[in-house]
């Protein structure tokens, strides 16, 4: 051990309480901004996997992101276009060749696709009448697209693609309309087509707004209840990886024609709150670390104004201004390992509680635990703010002993 690093351990030890209080606020300091920051990256990592276990990664639909513009308006761009007696052309809205262009999806390596047409229709059953959204599937497709087989608590898509006449409810609408297995009701479409579907299985997915709108039967059933014959309206991918939905959406959109949305795309606006909020919370945390480094500040400051003498003595002894400011820039980074240490452990402490807190989030049927991220870079990051914000507390009264004149301070002692 030099003798500086000794200097400075002898006086931190003979200054107890003053010691005491810099490590307290520095662990607190640390402590706080790993729980936090566990929090906040846990909550927005249980997001994203949310997002991506539960949603398509892409998601075509029949629309243009940049509708073609109107004849008249292509013949007179600069002009005011007066048109009558012209009836718009009526056309059933779906995918155009939608065939051909989810054979030409498939074929792009690292990803699955399935065609849907959704809707909405009303069921009726025992005098009670429910708006919902039907959705038209291809069960061996929509197994590798999304999670409804995981989530059925009773029946099987297999059930489903064995009946024309099937229909999958969610847990929730069951219990409104008091439906079980095999129950028989009624879907009135809004072109005044009506059918007869029978239960054949309950999906619980903890959303209860889901739970309670969303409805699936075969592709087929669908098209001849929307009166949409040979069409849909959607195609939803899965991808191999989730995080090249963007650059993959993109290119479909391009050859496709047809508006392609990725899941970061849909998800923007909550993803730009989450950073914000990030932002606001991690430098609420931080400016907790920099209010801790005072208390080291203040420390340091009275050893140096109460040792101004004994410093003037070791540089009287040879000690040069570098040797001096080591001692107390020591001191500083001593409080703050030490601190570190301390809040980490602190920190992991409040984390585990953290993970024994039982939430029900808005919408949610199901209690859930806090989701707090585990990861060793916060514990990095955490101490590496806390050594910085000691030492540069330390600092300045280091730099203010280093300039002690010996001469000045010994002469008024004699």
């Amino acid at each position: 051990m030099s003798i500086q690093l000794a200097i400075a351990v002898t006086q931190l030890v003979s200054r107890r309480r003053p010691t005491l209080v810099s490590l307290v606020g520095i662990a607190l300091g640390v402590a706080f901004f790993l729980a936090v920051s566990s929090l906040m990256r846990g909550s927005e990592q249980d997001f994203i996997k949310r997002l991506i276990d539960n949603s398509p990664h892409i998601t075509v639909s029949d629309e243009y992101r940049n509708p073609e513009k109107q004849p008249a308006r292509q013949q007179w761009p600069e002009g005011a276009v007066e048109i009558r007696r012209v009836k718009p052309l009526t056309e059933v809205r779906g995918i155009r060749g939608h065939i051909q262009k989810l054979a030409f999806i498939e074929s792009l390596p690292g990803l699955r696709a399935a065609p849907v047409l959704v809707g909405s229709v009303v069921l009726t059953f025992a005098g009670r009448i429910e708006g919902v959204t039907l959705n038209g599937v291809v069960p061996d497709k929509a197994r590798g697209v999304s999670t409804l087989e995981e989530k059925l608590i009773q029946g099987s898509l297999d059930a489903l693609a064995a009946n024309p006449n099937g229909i999958i409810i969610g847990d929730g609408l069951a219990k409104k309309f008091g439906l079980e297995m095999g129950s028989v009701v009624n879907a009135s479409s809004p072109g005044g087509e009506v059918r007869t579907l029978k239960v054949v299985g309950i999906f619980r997915t903890g959303n209860a707004n889901y739970d309670e709108s969303q409805t699936f039967v075969l592709l087929k059933r669908a098209q001849g209840l929307l009166d949409r014959a040979n069409r849909v309206n959607r195609f939803i991918l899965q991808l191999d990886d989730p995080y090249a939905a963007r650059e993959v959406a993109a290119v479909i959109e391009q050859q496709g024609g047809y508006k392609a949305v990725s899941w970061q795309e849909a998800a923007e606006d909550i993803m730009s709150v989450l950073l914000v909020r990030n932002l606001i919370m991690y430098s609420v945390v931080s400016a907790i670390l920099v209010v801790a480094s005072f208390g080291i500040y203040n420390t340091i400051s009275t050893i140096v104004m109460e040792k101004i003498h004994d410093i003037a003595i070791l540089k009287s002894m040879g000690f040069h201004a570098r040797d001096i400011r080591h001692i107390f820039l020591a001191e500083g980074l001593i409080l703050g390992i030490l601190g570190s240490l301390l809040g980490v452990t602190f920190g992991i402490g409040l984390m585990w509680l953290l993970t024994q807190v039982e939430i029900k989030p808005p919408g949610a049927t199901d209690i859930v635990h806090l989701p707090i991220y585990w990861g060793w870079e916060q514990y990095l990051l955490a101490a590496s703010f806390a050594l910085i914000s000691a030492v540069g507390a330390a600092w300045l009264p280091a730099r203010k002993a280093g300039r002690v004149q010996p001469v000045m301070i010994l002469r008024g002692m004699a």
